[in-house]
C-alpha cells in the first residue's frame, strides 16, 4: 500500500519543545523531556515505546486532554491552548476523536445510542447508523454493550470516535485488551477510516508488529523522541501476526 510523502502533505500539528513534568510530593517525573514533532494531513503514525516512554503523555497533549508544562503546539497554524481550557475543550469537541484500550460504553444505552451520544453535540456529524455501517456493525445496533464481543465494542468505540468526522483521531492501546485476531479486525477498521476519510491518523502501542501499518514510526524513549522512521509501504493490518 503506497503513500504520499510528508512534503505532499499540508501540517496538521506543529509541536516544539514539548515537556511534561508531574509533581508527585517532592517528587518531579519528566514524562517528555523536549519534543519536537510534525503531523501531517491524512498521514498513519504509530507511536512505539515501552510503559513510561511518554507516548500517551505526547497523544494526550496533541488531542488536547492535557497541557505541556513548556513548549508549543499549534495546530493548523494556530496556537493551541491560548485559550484556556475552554479552548481546549471545543478543540476536542470540533476536530479530534478518541479511542482508548476500554472501550468506555455506556451499559444502559444500545450500539446507537452509544454513537449518537456524539453526534447529539457535533457540527456536521455522520448519522449514527452510518459511522456503525463503517464499522461493519450496522447489524448490531440494537444490542447493548453486555451483548457485544470485545472486539465488537472496540469497533462500537470507533465508530462513535469517527461519527462527528473528526480531522484527527488519536488511538490509545486500541489493542491492548483483545487477542490477536480481533485486535487485527479492529486495526483493519482504523486503516480503513485513515484510508477513506482521510483522518490523520495516530496509534500509539507497545507492540512493535503494529507499526508496520504506519506510514511514519514515532519511536519514543524516556519521554524523548528516539528515532523516526518512515515504511516504503504500508502493511495491510491482515498481513500482522503477534
Amino acid at each position: 500500500m503506497t503513500q504520499r510523502t510528508d512534503s505532499e502533505r499540508p501540517v496538521v500539528f506543529e509541536a516544539r519543545g514539548l515537556t511534561r513534568v508531574y509533581h508527585m510530593g517532592e517528587v518531579a517525573i519528566h514524562a517528555l523531556r523536549g519534543v519536537d514533532l510534525d503531523l501531517y494531513a491524512g498521514e498513519l503514525v504509530v507511536m512505539l515505546g515501552a510503559s513510561g516512554s511518554g507516548k500517551s503523555t505526547l497523544l494526550n497533549i496533541l488531542g488536547g486532554l492535557d497541557a505541556p508544562t513548556e513548549g508549543t503546539i499549534r495546530y493548523r497554524g494556530e496556537l493551541l491552548g491560548d485559550g484556556g481550557e475552554r479552548e481546549l475543550t471545543r478543540f476536542r469537541r470540533e476536530h479530534v476523536g478518541f479511542v482508548f484500550q476500554f472501550y468506555n460504553m455506556i451499559p444502559s444505552l444500545t450500539a446507537l445510542e452509544n454513537v449518537a451520544v456524539v453526534t447529539d453535540i457535533a457540527r456536521e456529524p455522520m448519522a449514527p447508523i452510518e459511522a456503525l455501517r463503517l464499522v461493519g456493525l450496522e447489524d448490531r445496533a440494537d444490542h447493548f454493550p453486555s451483548q457485544l464481543s470485545g472486539g465488537e465494542q472496540q469497533r462500537v468505540a470507533i465508530a462513535r470516535a469517527v461519527a462527528k468526522r473528526p480531522a484527527v483521531l488519536m488511538c490509545d492501546e486500541p489493542t491492548g485488551a483483545l487477542d490477536s485476531k480481533t485486535g487485527i479486525r479492529v486495526l483493519e477498521v482504523i486503516e480503513q477510516v485513515n484510508r477513506e476519510i482521510g483522518t490523520t491518523t495516530v496509534v500509539i502501542t507497545h507492540n512493535a508488529v503494529i507499526a508496520r501499518m504506519a506510514d511514519r514510526v514515532v519511536r519514543l524513549r524516556d519521554g524523548r523522541i528516539d528515532a523516526i522512521d518512515h515504511n516504503a509501504e504500508r502493511a495491510e493490518p491482515a498481513s500482522l501476526s503477534w
